[in-house]
């Protein structure tokens, strides 16, 4: 995870520039969708072999991702079906770039294309893990914050790797994603798993007995 000093200095920007966004009939949730719309088109231009112009596109829809969060608690509009859509586009998101650098890989044709390739399935499936892993946790209470890769972590290697242009570089990148996407996923199952295995050996509390005179009621 990127230092916390990193992370509180994201988020005051990110609000300085929400405030200034507040004053304009726009909505967290159209900037959700056009932060998703380029990434798509920094996917396409990856997938054409524009690597610098697709890595720059998608530094700046990055700061959308952050910029709709921060928009939503400015304008007092957090409602759940917002964050939602934020997490539902962050998938197709995700999706969207690895489908792009995978179709770089293919139009390449070199000798090393099956192995780009499924470093870029690889990637996509830990990616995804990752985010499942934590939705489903939370969804069963159980805290799910730990992991060396979380989203901002693949954002700012795949924008580096595609920015730098080269194809081998990027794809040492992809086979770096593929490895510590899915031990991020395994990071966080084993923290579900110690916290589930916590409760299973807290000692069970047992209901009082029922005062003199008086029954349960079971």
């Amino acid at each position: 995870m990127f230092t916390t000093r990193f992370q509180t200095w994201v988020r005051r920007n990110a609000q300085r520039a929400a405030g200034l966004l507040r004053r304009l009939p726009i909505t967290p949730n159209q900037v959700t969708v056009a932060g998703t719309l380029l990434t798509f088109a920094a996917a396409i231009l990856a997938g054409v072999g524009h690597l610098r112009l697709a890595g720059v596109v998608l530094a700046v829809s990055g700061t959308f991702d952050i910029l709709d969060g921060a928009l939503a608690r400015a304008t007092k509009r957090s409602y759940p079906y917002g964050a939602f859509l934020d997490s539902t586009f962050d998938r197709y998101s995700e999706g969207a770039v690895y489908i792009g650098v995978a179709a770089y890989f293919l139009g390449r044709g070199d000798g090393l294309m099956r192995w780009e390739v499924l470093a870029c399935l690889l990637a996509l499936a830990g990616s995804f893990l990752v985010s499942y892993v934590r939705a489903r946790a939370q969804s069963l209470g159980f805290r799910c914050d730990s992991g060396i890769f979380a989203r901002p972590e693949r954002v700012v290697v795949t924008v580096a790797g595609l920015v730098i242009g080269v194809p081998l570089v990027l794809f040492a990148v992809v086979a770096v994603l593929a490895v510590l996407t899915n031990v991020t996923a395994a990071q966080r199952i084993l923290e579900v798993w110690a916290q589930a295995r916590a409760q299973r050996r807290a000692p069970e509390t047992t209901a009082p007995a029922p005062a003199r005179g008086e029954t349960s009621r079971l």
